[in-house]
């Protein structure tokens, strides 16, 4: 198998992935993203990197003889005025900054294009992991109700819809209404928010209305940045009183399968895969 330099973001996501390597024996390579990477993978053989250190990350991975990259894990878009730079980030800089303003998926292409310049593949987490994405139907016990199912086509309408505008990759809709979408806050703060809403506008505990619904966005490079769900997404959308969650199969990432499945049927929340539209 070709060694796979994973270059880690926070989260669960990278730490799921060291562990499929590790189990499968994988040869891997970790460059831990400094300040985002967790310290739960400082054991595996890799390197710190700063997010502008180009030069330095691809150094690492030649020397480390890595022939394919996955980027995964959340990372903050930065502050550029504030980055150090080495001298192949000082190059990049300028073009990273200027694709940031057209969206994080510009941004995210210049990216990649730069490691495949350089000759690594990009493999996205759901192909490092065949096992990671939603499958079509239900994953665990509980199921929708009629009225979820129409909540869930809309979420998942609106969810597309902002994705176009690269805005963000959820939205919540209720009894039709549309309580909250993402944006740069991420899918736990929003969840936050609707639970903070008026009760009659969602459900409550034991009596969940309200679907979370996760979609790529359309212009998505899809080897990088799919939404994910696992077992906080599942607790927020109980605590704001929703009664699930529903996905594209095969576009969006189960972090932690086993617990998170067992909690959605813990807090009686469904969990949908649709088949995604087809490509226009």
């Amino acid at each position: 198998m070709q060694k796979l330099g994973l270059i880690a973001g926070g989260g669960g996501l990278p730490v799921e992935i060291a562990r499929h390597c590790e189990r499968s024996g994988r040869p891997l390579f970790v460059i831990r993203l400094k300040g985002f990477a967790g310290d739960s993978l400082a054991d595996y053989a890799g390197a710190e990197v700063g997010l502008a250190e180009l030069g330095k990350c691809l150094k690492a991975l030649k020397r480390a003889g890595c022939r394919s990259i996955c980027l995964a894990g959340n990372v903050a878009r930065p502050d550029f005025a504030s980055l150090m730079p080495d001298l192949r980030g000082l190059t990049l800089l300028p073009k990273v900054a200027a694709a940031a303003r057209r969206g994080d998926d510009a941004m995210l292409r210049v990216l990649i294009g730069e490691f495949e310049k350089e000759g690594f593949a990009v493999e996205g987490a759901h192909e490092v992991m065949d096992d990671l994405s939603l499958p079509a139907g239900l994953l665990g016990a509980c199921a929708p109700a009629v009225d979820d199912l129409a909540d869930a086509h809309r979420a998942l309408e609106v969810a597309r819809a902002i994705g176009r505008l690269d805005v963000g990759q959820a939205a919540v809709v209720a009894h039709g209404l549309v309580l909250a979408v993402e944006a740069q806050e991420g899918t736990d703060a929003m969840l936050a928010r609707v639970a903070d809403l008026p009760a009659h506008l969602r459900g409550r505990a034991g009596a969940g209305a309200g679907v979370l619904a996760k979609a790529p966005k359309p212009i998505q490079e899809t080897r990088v940045d799919l939404p994910t769900i696992g077992l906080a997404t599942v607790q927020g959308v109980a605590r704001a009183g929703l009664a699930g969650i529903v996905g594209e199969a095969g576009r969006l990432l189960v972090l932690d399968r086993e617990a998170t499945i067992a909690t959605a049927d813990e807090l009686g929340v469904f969990i949908l895969g649709v088949e995604p539209p087809p490509a226009s």
